[in-house]
């Protein structure tokens, strides 16, 4: 029996073959260590709404590490069915791609479709202690906001009290 993963606590740690820029390698959360991650999940490889997510991320990798912070994707589809979309369609994205073929990582973090064996669109902030400390969750047809995510990150590494529709050189509430 799982435990529902929570903002707060300690995000689930995961190990899981990824590709990594035309390499296959085994990936974990605590290679990332000291650093800010930014674990999202996405259905499937070849599809329609997923290559727009996943071009928004790489479009974005430079601004999240000048935050600190990691980029890593996950699917339920192989390494190989990774390899053979990111070279013939997304060569730009050079972040870690996990091929959760095990279901256990999309399970770990509740957004696992078990009927089907995907995952809904999970998006996941950790901070470098490894805790969870934003999530969400869309539909399969709904993309997601990159913009928000790097938002929400710039938030919480305020430490301070951020209103809504808060942005970077806006005040915080003391």
């Amino acid at each position: 029996m799982s435990t529902m993963v929570k903002v707060g606590h300690l995000a689930p740690d995961f190990k899981a073959d990824a590709y990594v820029a035309g390499q296959f390698k085994e990936v974990s959360l605590k290679d990332f260590q000291g650093k800010w991650v930014c674990l999202y999940f996405y259905p499937l490889d070849f599809t329609f709404v997923c290559p727009t997510e996943i071009r928004a991320f790489a479009e974005k990798e430079a601004e999240f590490k000048e935050l600190g912070c990691q980029v890593v994707a996950c699917s339920t589809d192989s390494k190989f069915s990774h390899k053979a979309w990111f070279e013939r369609d997304l060569a730009e994205v050079k972040y870690p791609v996990l091929a959760d073929t095990a279901h256990k990582v999309s399970r770990d973090y509740g957004v696992l479709i078990e009927e089907q064996g995907i995952a809904l669109r999970g998006t996941f902030l950790i901070d470098p202690k490894g805790t969870l400390q934003w999530m969400s969750v869309n539909a399969l047809g709904t993309g997601r906001s990159v913009d928000e995510v790097v938002r929400t990150l710039q938030a919480l590494k305020t430490g301070e009290l951020c209103p809504a529709e808060w942005k970077p050189g806006k005040a915080t509430l003391k």
